[in-house]
């Protein structure tokens, strides 16, 4: 299935789909899902070390990035990762990886990760916010932005990506289960947001 997710984001590139040209009205419309109020959640300041999960062009760590110590994005597609570099080249604290994040071995720990519309395409969930556990520091915040779509499939006409939907009960017990207090769920019209700490 990576593969397939891989060719669509690819194929966005190709099309010139890149959300961080995205006009200001649907700018907007994105804040529904990791706007101010998911920001404000990381409780960023320039001592902390950030990973973002599905990094995608950069939409997000563009304005993240500047105002933490250092910044590490991943994502599956080459495309989108070689455009986030060029939208973050003069950001010197940034470190942009093209792989997947189920499997790279990370060398560093992080202070906050976050993610937002990336774990719909992850299947193993547990195992992939097991892991975001192991990554964080003693205390490190998790903020996870999840749709609250339940369709199996993202339609974009041309083609039809499948998705693995997240489910905001399902999302709290894993996040329980590998260890997490989870402090605040927040919700917007179209998503749950999961603010969770690192027990310890």
């Amino acid at each position: 299935m990576n593969n397939d997710i891989i060719m669509h984001y690819d194929k966005l590139m190709d099309e010139n789909n890149d959300p961080v040209n995205d006009p200001q009205r649907l700018k907007t419309y994105m804040d529904q899902w990791d706007g101010p109020l998911f920001i404000e959640k990381l409780e960023l300041d320039c001592t902390k070390s950030v990973l973002e999960i599905g990094v995608g062009t950069g939409r997000l760590a563009v304005r993240i990035s500047p105002v933490c110590k250092s910044f590490v994005g991943i994502d599956l597609s080459p495309k989108t990762i070689a455009r986030a570099k060029k939208h973050l080249c003069d950001n010197r604290n940034v470190t942009l990886i093209c792989d997947d994040f189920c499997t790279y071995e990370f060398r560093d720990r992080f202070d906050v990760i976050y993610s937002s519309l990336t774990f719909m395409h992850i299947e193993n969930k547990q195992n992939a916010i097991e892991k975001v556990y192991r990554l964080l520091q003693p205390s490190g915040r998790f903020v996870l932005s999840i749709d609250k779509n339940r369709d199996p499939f993202i339609d974009y006409g041309t083609r039809k990506i499948m998705i693995y939907p997240d489910h905001p009960d399902d999302t709290e017990q894993y996040l329980k289960q590998a260890g997490f207090s989870v402090v605040e769920t927040p919700e917007t019209e179209f998503a749950y947001l999961f603010v969770a700490v690192k027990s310890g």
